[in-house]
């Protein structure tokens, strides 16, 4: 019974993060050009594109390096190609199955199956993961946001946008040293990793934009894609489609920017997210081949 339960809960999170997608996009390209939309896609420069690939998966790459000091500091100790191979297998459950199978709870399974350590450890490495990641996407969207055209537009807010931007990570310090102390000693070089995670995002996105348009009004175009991947946040879409593009739509006309483009980054940044996680599936090792029947709930995602 607890078992049918739960199926029928994740089968309901399933329909409802597709029927937010499908709103949210239905929302945006209803309200925008969308002939136009898609002559900004097809008449993307390739090379740049390439690139914009080249250093989404150098953010990745670098995000489970992170996640793998983490896991020793909870005495899992995995190869940095094994690890590697778990990450993209999450990012494959997250992008293509959405609601049952999450890409985190998969491996909170996994490595507590193979290693006898508690998952409740397991969940904390990953959730402190993902807090890094959130504390360090809120520092950098501040960052461009203070040179950005919302600081024109609201500068009154500017003031509360540097003393944020001061106390966020003196903050998380003092979280990690109250509550996870497991972690302090990675503290500082998690910390540079978290940053260079979004930095390497952030040259991808701007890649992205080069690719379909002149650079006019980078900095405005960037502020929105951090601010759009704090909207993702949220596991209420699949994948973070609908609530990046939402996003996007938005902001842009708050500012009276191009809405078309910031929408067409959106597309193409969620396609390179996809086509990087393909190749996930490929990592799964024998002892993984079977998907778990339950798999804990872990909503709280980057």
């Amino acid at each position: 019974m607890t078992n049918r339960k739960q199926n029928i809960s994740k089968l309901l999170k399933t329909l409802v993060q597709l029927l937010v997608t499908v709103l949210a996009l239905y929302l945006v390209l209803t309200k925008i050009d969308t002939a136009k939309l898609l002559e900004i896609i097809r008449g993307a420069n390739p090379w740049y594109l390439l690139l914009a690939f080249v250093f989404f998966n150098i953010s990745k790459i670098i995000n489970a390096l992170r996640l793998n000091r983490f896991f020793r500091d909870i005495g899992i100790d995995l190869s940095s190609l094994y690890n590697l191979k778990l990450y993209y297998l999450g990012m494959f459950y997250n992008l293509f199955l959405p609601g049952g199978i999450g890409g985190d709870g998969y491996k909170i399974y996994i490595l507590q199956k193979n290693h006898g350590i508690k998952m409740l450890n397991v969940f904390h490495a990953v959730f402190w993961d993902r807090l890094c990641g959130i504390i360090a996407l809120a520092v950098l969207s501040l960052i461009l946001l203070i040179p950005s055209s919302f600081a024109l537009k609201l500068p009154e807010l500017v003031p509360y946008a540097w003393v944020a931007m001061a106390l966020l990570y003196p903050a998380s310090f003092l979280l990690n040293r109250l509550f996870y102390k497991q972690f302090l000693k990675s503290f500082a070089v998690t910390a540079w990793e978290s940053m260079l995670i979004q930095v390497t995002q952030v040259i991808a996105a701007f890649f992205i934009l080069i690719a379909i348009s002149p650079a006019h009004h980078a900095i405005d175009y960037l502020a929105i894609f951090l601010i759009s991947s704090i909207a993702t946040v949220l596991p209420i879409t699949v994948g973070g489609a609908g609530a990046r593009e939402i996003t996007f739509y938005y902001l842009l006309g708050y500012l009276s920017l191009d809405t078309g483009i910031g929408v067409a980054l959106s597309l193409i940044f969620f396609g390179i997210s996809a086509i990087s996680a393909l190749p996930g599936i490929m990592g799964r090792t024998r002892h993984e081949k079977s998907a778990p029947q339950e798999i804990p709930d872990t909503s709280e995602k980057k």
